[in-house]
């Protein structure tokens, strides 16, 4: 008998804190660098039409939109490379990359731009959301709650006016998502005022529980 490690990240725990993780990189870059969204680029768009619109400088939402597009990229490719089926976890490679990219966020912080923390941080965002699209076999986004809520609605009207159970299982699974998100945001939000770009740490750290939470042990045969 052998013993192998299967990772696994589209059910509710890993989907929970990567949810968490992201809203918390939201909500650190947006208070600690410049009011900029590391993963809301709908939020950036805003931002960055409304300084347009008022002659102000914009360049910041453009470089965090810009730079979203360059970690989606990288993890296409990688994608590519890596097929679902590989024997390296092309996931885990993926949650260890944005744990990269957070560390160098973090000891960058006190000695570069905003702009470039930012980009940083929006690199690992979209790794995360090009990697992390699934829920119980269903569609699911760590970053962005606007289809969450909607989502949420939805089922909650099947289950109450229709009966459908899976829709009352799924309207719980994407509550919990939603409440992750918000939690991710506030606990940071309360930790920026203590810790400063320290904060950027409870990311990685939720991240490196999410790869921890993601495995479990299977016993396979041996083939003789």
């Amino acid at each position: 008998m052998q013993i192998h490690t299967q990772s696994k990240y589209d059910y509710l725990l890993p989907a929970a804190l990567l949810a968490a993780a992201a809203g918390g990189l939201d909500a650190y870059t947006y208070l600690e660098h410049g009011e900029v969204f590391a993963g809301l680029q709908t939020g950036n768009l805003i931002l960055l039409g409304t300084h347009l619109g008022q002659g102000q400088s914009a360049t910041r939402y453009l470089i965090s939109i810009m730079m979203f597009m360059v970690g989606t990229l990288i993890v296409r490719l990688l994608q590519h490379r890596y097929p679902s089926d590989a024997n390296l976890s092309r996931s885990t490679i993926v949650i260890f990359y944005e744990i990269l990219l957070i560390g160098l966020s973090g000891g960058l912080s006190a000695h570069v731009s905003d702009i470039v923390t930012t980009g940083l941080l929006s690199m690992a965002a979209a790794g995360q959301l090009q990697e992390f699209r699934r829920l119980n076999g269903g569609p699911f986004t760590s970053l962005m709650m606007t289809g969450n809520i909607r989502t949420l609605a939805e089922s909650l009207y099947d289950a109450a006016f229709k009966h459908d159970h899976q829709a009352s299982v799924k309207g719980l699974a994407t509550l919990t998502i939603i409440i992750s998100f918000v939690l991710g945001a506030g606990f940071n939000g309360v930790m920026v005022t203590y810790w400063g770009d320290t904060t950027i740490w409870i990311s990685a750290i939720i991240l490196f529980i999410t790869w921890l939470s993601s495995h479990v042990y299977r016993i396979i045969p041996s083939s003789h």
